[in-house]
C-alpha cells in the first residue's frame, strides 16, 4: 500500500459498524487498513456464515484474521436495540467509555439490521443520542427513496449514503480500497469533509460523484439496471446470431470499438446472477409498482435473464434429439461469475435440476464454489463433486461450461481424447480452441 493510502488520522478513532454482510466485512477490513479501530456489531452466527461463504476472498480473509488477532477489529454481538449500542459509547464508567471522544462514525448496513432493529426504534435511538455531531452512514439496496426518507428522519446534519457499486466478488478488498466509482449521497450538501476517515477512498476513486441521497439512490439503481439490460440485450441478440450462423463474441468485440457503446457487459452467456443485480432489479420493480408505473423493458430484461439460464440445456436436449435419459455429463464451474465462490442466481441450479429430472449423473468441478454446492446438494445421489476438471472425463458423454476463469487454460488435447460435445454456456472458448476441437461445440450465439 502506498504512503498516501496508509493515511492515518492524527488520533486513532473508532468506527462503529453494524452489519454482517460482505460489504460490512470489507468495510471493516479497509477501515482497519487505514488506521482505524473498528467495532463491528453483528449477528454472530450470520457473520461466521458470511465469512465462510466468502472464503474465496483470500486477501480479505487473511487481513480479517490478522486485524482480529491484533484487536484492531473487534466483532461483537449485535444488541437487541440501537439504544443499548449507542448508550454503550456515551455512558461514563462503561468499559468503552474512553472511546466516546474518538468515535469517528456509525456505519449502518440496513439489510443486516432489519431483522433485529425496528426502523422506528433505531431512528429514535439515534435522535436521542448525545453524539449528534457524529456522521451516520447508511448502505444497502433499497426501494428508491427509502434511504433518503431515513436520512430525513434522522435529526442530524451529517448523514450519508454509500452504495457499493464498486465491490467486485473475488476482489472485494482491492475494489473498495481503489474504487472504480465512488458515489456519496449527502443529506447536507458539500459536507463530505466530515467523513475524514473515508478521505483516502474518495481520493483514490477512479471516478466520484457527490449529490443528495435521493439522486445517488436513483443513480445506483439506474447503473445496475443498465448493466443488466446490456447483458439481456446481448443474450437476445445471441439467439438471432445462432439463426444467422454469426459468432456473437466477434460481434461484441466490434460493438465495443464504438465509443458510444463501450465494451463492458456485452458478453453473451447464460445471463447474470449473484445478489446485487437481481436484488436491484427486484427493488426497482417494487418502486415502479408502488408508483403504479409499468416498466416493460425492465420486465423483459428479467424474463430474458431467467429464460437464458435454461438455454444451454435446450441445446443439449436438441443435440441428442431428446435421448438424454441416464447419461453422465461433466460440468465445469458453478459460481455465478468466474473468481467468485457464490452460486446465488447461477445457471448451475436450473441446469442441475433439469439434468437430474432425466436421471443424468452430474460430475461437477468448481474449485471456489465446491463447498457451497456440497452444502446445498448434500443429499443428491446424482451429484459428484470432483477435484480436477479432467477427472473421470472418460465417463461423461458431454461437457458443460458454466463458469471458467480466463487465467485457467483449457486442455483441448484432453477434451479431444474423448471427442464429446462441449456446451459452453459462458462462451469461454476462443475461436482457435473451438476449431481445434474434435467433438462438436455449442455456445451461446456461436457454434463450430
Amino acid at each position: 500500500m502506498s504512503d498516501e493510502l496508509s493515511h492515518k488520522c492524527k488520533k486513532p478513532s473508532v468506527c462503529v459498524l453494524v452489519g454482517h454482510s460482505i460489504e460490512a466485512i470489507t468495510s471493516a477490513v479497509v477501515l482497519a487498513s487505514l488506521g482505524q479501530t473498528v467495532h463491528l456489531y453483528a449477528d454472530v452466527a450470520m457473520l461466521e456464515q458470511q465469512l465462510q461463504q466468502y472464503s474465496f476472498e483470500h486477501h480479505l480473509q487473511a487481513l480479517w484474521q490478522m486485524y482480529e488477532q491484533q484487536q484492531i477489529i473487534l466483532s461483537k454481538a449485535l444488541p437487541d436495540s440501537a439504544d443499548t449500542l449507542i448508550k454503550g459509547y456515551e455512558s461514563v464508567g462503561h468499559d468503552e467509555a474512553d472511546t466516546q471522544s474518538i468515535v469517528a462514525l456509525y456505519w449502518l448496513f440496513l439489510d443486516s439490521i432489519k431483522p433485529v432493529w425496528a426502523e422506528a426504534s433505531w431512528i429514535t435511538a439515534f435522535n436521542h443520542s448525545h453524539q449528534q455531531a457524529l456522521p451516520v452512514i447508511m448502505s444497502s439496496i433499497e426501494k428508491l427513496g427509502i434511504v433518503s426518507v431515513l436520512a430525513q428522519n434522522l435529526q442530524r446534519a451529517w448523514v450519508y449514503y454509500v452504495p457499493f457499486v464498486f465491490l467486485q466478488d473475488g476482489d472485494a478488498y482491492s475494489s473498495m480500497l481503489n474504487p472504480a466509482l465512488w458515489l456519496l449521497g449527502e443529506k447536507t450538501a458539500n459536507s463530505s469533509q466530515h467523513l475524514e476517515v473515508l478521505k483516502p477512498l474518495m481520493q483514490h476513486a477512479h471516478a466520484a460523484h457527490y449529490a443528495d441521497i435521493a439522486t445517488i439512490e436513483f443513480a445506483r439503481s439506474s447503473i445496475m439496471a443498465m448493466l443488466a439490460t446490456r447483458v439481456s440485450f446481448m443474450n437476445e441478440m445471441s439467439r438471432l446470431a445462432d439463426s444467422q450462423q454469426v459468432d456473437i463474441k466477434q460481434v461484441s468485440r466490434i460493438m465495443g470499438l464504438d465509443e458510444r457503446v463501450g465494451s463492458s457487459y456485452l458478453q453473451a452467456g447464460w445471463g447474470f446472477g449473484g445478489n446485487t443485480l437481481p436484488t436491484e432489479l427486484a427493488k426497482l420493480q417494487q418502486s415502479s409498482v408502488s408508483h403504479s408505473l409499468d416498466m416493460p423493458l425492465l420486465q423483459s430484461v428479467m424474463h430474458i435473464n431467467e429464460d437464458q439460464k435454461e438455454l444451454i440445456f435446450r441445446k443439449f436436449w436438441q443435440y441428442f434429439d431428446g435421448f438424454i435419459d441416464n447419461k453422465t455429463v461433466m460440468i465445469w464451474g458453478g459460481s455465478y461469475k468466474s473468481g467468485s465462490g457464490r452460486t446465488a442466481g447461477s445457471a448451475i441450479h436450473p441446469l442441475l435440476a433439469l439434468l437430474w429430472s432425466y436421471n443424468i449423473r452430474t460430475l461437477v468441478y468448481s474449485d471456489k464454489a465446491q463447498d457451497e454446492l456440497a452444502a446445498l446438494y448434500q443429499q443428491q445421489p446424482l451429484l459428484q463433486l470432483i477435484n480436477t476438471p479432467y477427472q473421470q472425463l472418460n465417463a461423461a458423454q458431454a461437457v458443460f461450461i458454466v463458469s471458467w476463469s480466463p487465467q485457467d487454460q483449457l486442455d483441448i488435447a484432453k477434451l479431444n481424447q474423448q471427442a464429446m460435445p462441449v456446451f459452453d454456456a459462458q462462451n469461454v472458448m476462443t475461436r482457435s480452441q473451438i476449431d481445434s476441437l474434435v467433438g462438436d461445440y455449442l455456445g451461446i450465439g456461436r457454434s463450430k
